[in-house]
Parts: C-alpha cells; sequence; structure tokens
C-alpha cells in the first residue's frame, strides 16, 4: 500500500470508531444477505462478535506501516479461521459486504480513492490470512490483534 493510501484508511476508519457497534451489525447484516451460507460459521453473541471484528480492523489499520508486524498476525488470524471452516471463496464475499459497509457508514467521505485504498488493504488482509490458512496457528501471535 502507499502511504496516501494507508492516511486514507486511517482517516476514514477514524470516522467509523464512534459508530464501530452500528458499523459492525451492518457489515454482518451485508455479509449474510450476500452469503446467507455463512451464518452457521458464526456462533454466540454477534454484538462480541462485531466488538472482535472492529478491534482486528482497527489493529490491521494501525500495523498498516509495519508490515513485518502485520502480517505474521493476519498469517495466523487466518490458520484460526480456516479451522472455523472458513474457505477462500469466502473472503471475496466479505471484502465486498466490507466495501458496502463503508460505503454506507461514510456516504459522502467514501471516495473513489478512498474506496481503492480500503480495497487495497482488504487485499493484503486477504490474501495473508489465506496464506497463514495454510499454515499451523502459533497462538502467542493472536493476542496481538484478537
Amino acid at each position: 500500500m502507499t502511504p496516501e493510501q494507508i492516511t486514507l484508511v486511517r482517516s476514514s476508519f477514524a470516522l467509523v470508531r464512534p459508530i464501530a457497534p452500528q458499523a459492525a451489525a451492518l457489515f454482518y447484516d451485508n455479509l449474510f444477505a450476500a452469503d446467507p451460507q455463512l451464518r452457521p460459521l458464526f456462533h454466540g453473541d454477534m454484538e462480541h462478535q462485531g466488538e472482535r471484528l472492529m478491534k482486528m480492523i482497527g489493529g490491521a489499520v494501525e500495523l498498516l506501516d509495519r508490515p513485518h508486524a502485520l502480517l505474521p498476525v493476519l498469517r495466523n488470524l487466518g490458520a484460526r479461521h480456516g479451522g472455523y471452516g472458513v474457505q477462500d471463496r469466502h473472503y471475496d464475499t466479505v471484502g465486498a459486504a466490507l466495501l458496502k459497509t463503508l460505503g454506507q457508514g461514510l456516504g459522502e467521505a467514501f471516495t473513489a480513492p478512498t474506496r481503492d485504498a480500503w480495497a487495497a488493504m482488504y487485499g493484503v488482509v486477504s490474501r495473508t490470512m489465506q496464506e497463514g490458512a495454510e499454515i499451523p496457528v502459533e497462538p502467542a501471535r493472536l493476542a496481538v490483534v484478537a
């Protein structure tokens, strides 16, 4: 990602933070509307799941300019998600739901360059998590984002 893209992601996520619970709920609504078969992959309290999602995204946003710290965390997260039954094809659906949610939540602030920056970020996240699904989990590193 370019420094400009990192700045756009960070500045737009700063607008999402105050509405994080609503954004998370909207994300899951969009995700399950796009693919209802994903719903069984999520267990427990969805409000808590949304908190974890927003914390994970926030952690990734903070580490965007430090890939040496971010990428190992994402690989371990991908390994965990692989154990939950997440498949490679699910990542496209999640990415589309994320971009749709950001567009809905940010409105006019979700400019084309901001959308492109988020798409680039999600590309890094999804590729790295998919790589991680192919390697064993290192539990000690999961605490960095989780």
